[in-house]
């Protein structure tokens, strides 16, 4: 059986990514035309380093796996440990030199 919870009884739940590592905590709900648009989630340990610093993000319903006891959003939704950006400007500052001879 379904059962429906409140808002508030879910606001403070800790958040789970779907790989079974803690991302933080519910802090805020955001409602568009009474239906959930997405959750702010106070983030905590390595994620905030991940995601460039931030205290917190916005996670939209639509990565939302389950809502229960504990909250978990899909780890798909996240941004990988490797940043694209970085691994770009790595590559720009190698050694390697193209050859330009037929320009």
């Amino acid at each position: 059986m379904l059962r429906v919870k409140k808002l508030s009884e879910i606001v403070g739940r800790q958040v789970y990514t779907s790989d079974g590592d803690y991302f933080g905590q519910v802090e805020e709900v955001n409602l568009v035309d009474n239906k959930i648009d997405g959750w702010k989630i106070k983030l905590t340990g390595g994620f905030t380093n991940l995601l460039g610093g931030a205290k917190g993000v916005v996670v939209p319903q639509q990565f939302v796996k389950a809502i229960g006891d504990i909250f978990i959003i899909n780890k798909t939704s996240l941004p990988s440990r490797e940043d694209p950006m970085e691994s770009m400007s790595q590559n720009a500052n190698s050694e390697e030199v193209p050859d330009l001879e037929g320009f």
